[in-house]
């Protein structure tokens, strides 16, 4: 199908997890912070790969994302969590 997946901090469980939606469905809607996104809709990629999508993701992936900012974003959501407990 077609939607989103995301690489999620649940600062509940204190863990990363891995999800997807479809439509508008947002994490943050659900109180979970979105270290990384990736568009999946085929408007994202069939421009470039036509109905190779696992060739778009792998290019997004290998390519396309800063990990130095993931990285970052993750560190900050951990700071928060641990901020808002104290």
């Amino acid at each position: 199908g077609s939607g989103w997946a995301w690489l999620r901090y649940d600062k509940k469980m204190d863990k990363l997890i891995v999800s997807k939606t479809i439509g508008a469905g947002n994490p943050l809607t659900e109180g979970i912070t979105s270290i990384l996104t990736i568009d999946v809709w085929e408007h994202a990629y069939y421009l470039d790969y036509q109905e190779k999508r696992n060739k778009y993701v792998t290019a997004f992936f290998d390519s396309l994302v800063n990990w130095d900012f993931v990285e970052e974003n993750l560190k900050l959501a951990i700071e928060t969590n641990n901020a808002e407990e104290l």
